[in-house]
């Protein structure tokens, strides 16, 4: 089984080819494909993490859809003294489809 895992929108992500995720907004449309940075390629038994044999391999996503997360709500409260605030926020998100690894 071939599989990698890649810098995605400030986290790391374990990725084969098929595989769906989200990630951070990335600055593309719907249709278009973004190039992911390979950390580590596992070919079978073979493991590879070499940045200078990392540099050859590339791992590439479709562009499936922009969205947004779940509405996460933030509230702040200070006792006797009347103060309160509260803030509402939702992460723009964009889902990927790995289309290959090479």
């Amino acid at each position: 089984m071939v599989y990698a895992i890649v810098r995605a929108g400030g986290r790391q992500e374990k990725v084969s080819v098929g595989d769906v995720l989200t990630v951070d907004r990335v600055q593309a449309k719907a249709g278009d494909t973004v190039e992911l940075a390979p950390l580590l390629l596992v070919d079978g038994e073979e493991v590879t993490s070499g940045i200078d044999k990392l540099a050859k391999v590339k791992v590439t996503a479709e562009v499936v859809e922009d969205l947004r997360g779940p509405k996460i709500v933030i509230q702040k409260f200070k006792n006797k003294t009347g103060y309160k605030k509260r803030q509402g926020h939702r992460q723009e998100l964009t889902r990927l489809k790995v289309t290959s690894i090479k």
